[in-house]
């Protein structure tokens, strides 16, 4: 049975020992929106990108837990989220989508941890309600539009093509190349990469990934203006962890961050990939706590 025929329950190819969380669900705005929360302390909202969904975060939240409250939602559509009928599954649909989950939730506090397009779209949340967001931590995105990024923009364009869409819908392209490269540190297991193909395993559950790729180049005027509100969240405490491996995001991304949010701490992760939360787990994790208690100061390198 498809993730439609079953939304909001737990799939039986979750494994628990993966991924042991209690899954939650919530009915919003005709979504069946998947999360977890787990621990108690100070809120970290995490945010994933295309196209993986919280279980990218595992190690991180088993690692965290008893320290603070981990939250992960599942974008609408990924995961074990299932979208309303007819969403557009474009950036600026997602970050409504986030802006109502935290109002549902009534969340406060919040330390966002974005990832890929989770920083657009987390950023997107935070300038439309600065008052519940006190901390960021970014690994490995961006929140401005890609006008420079020659091959980024080629690939985008042709994504927004029907026939770009409709390869990315017949086969699991996307999974299966990117979760594998983008992992530099370690090898992904088959097990876990079944939690990401499974996740996207039908035509129609795969619109969510074939979606993001084009909305690069085409979603240039939410891209320009989740940048314009920057100047609202700027002065937060932020850690920025950067993966020196990753092929998507390369160390101008890093500094273009520095530039723009002057009370930050740099934390380099040697060797790791573009999921860096998965790839080098611990050393995101350290990272945060030593942030956290404020250990750690300037710019440092991880692993």
């Amino acid at each position: 049975m498809s993730l439609q025929d079953t939304a909001g329950s737990r799939p039986s190819w979750v494994d628990h020992d993966l991924y042991p969380f209690k899954s939650r669900f919530v009915e919003l705005n005709g979504h069946t929106l998947h999360y977890v929360d787990e621990g108690s302390g100070p809120i970290l909202l995490m945010l994933h990108g295309n196209p993986t969904w919280s279980f990218e975060y595992r190690d991180v939240i088993k690692a965290l837990r008893g320290q603070f409250r981990c939250i992960a939602l599942d974008h609408a559509g990924f995961g074990l989220s299932v979208a309303a009928p007819g969403y557009g599954y474009q950036p600026a649909d997602h970050a409504d989508v986030l802006v109502a989950f935290l109002d549902h939730l009534n969340l406060s506090n919040i330390t966002l941890v974005a990832h890929d397009w989770g920083g657009p779209i987390g950023f997107f949340a935070a300038e439309q309600r600065p008052e519940r967001f006190e901390r960021l931590v970014l690994a490995q995105t961006w929140a401005w539009p890609l006008d420079g990024e020659l091959v980024i923009s080629l690939v985008s364009r042709m994504m927004r093509l029907s026939f770009g869409r409709e390869l990315a819908r017949r086969s699991n392209f996307f999974v299966n190349t990117l979760i594998r490269i983008g992992h530099r540190r370690r090898k992904v297991s088959q097990v876990e990469m079944t939690h990401y193909q499974q996740a996207l395993a039908t035509r129609e559950r795969r619109l969510a990934c074939a979606n993001l790729p084009g909305a690069i180049t085409g979603s240039r005027e939410f891209l320009a203006k989740v940048e314009d509100g920057l100047s609202l969240v700027d002065h937060l405490p932020t850690l920025i962890i950067w993966a020196d491996s990753d092929f998507a995001f390369g160390k101008h991304y890093r500094e273009r961050w520095e530039s723009k949010l002057p009370n930050h701490t740099t934390v380099i992760i040697k060797g790791a990939g573009h999921f860096v939360q998965s790839d080098a787990a611990d050393d995101m994790s350290q990272a945060i706590r030593n942030w956290w208690s404020g250990s750690a100061g300037g710019n440092v390198s991880g692993g």
